[in-house]
């Protein structure tokens, strides 16, 4: 299991801010195109992976099949 990034630590509230919600937007967008699986991307950002669908579909990115690649480097 992955901690929560500092930066996005007591920031899953009802209201985010404009400037944290484009942090978010911003990281998943990054990460899961670097290949993170949903799962990780929501351990990291301390929300759930429903909200990183939502996060992605927000951000325009498109996701992978069930059973796509690893990170490189990942076990």
């Amino acid at each position: 299991m992955l901690k929560t990034l500092p930066q996005f630590a007591g920031t899953n509230g009802p209201r985010p801010t404009t400037e944290q919600r484009a942090e978010l937007l911003a990281f998943v967008a990054t990460h899961y195109e670097a290949g993170r699986s949903l799962r990780q991307i929501a351990e990291l950002t301390g929300r759930t992976q429903t909200a990183v669908r939502r996060a992605l579909d927000q951000a325009g990115v498109p996701r992978r099949a069930r059973g796509a690649y690893r990170v490189r480097g990942e076990a």
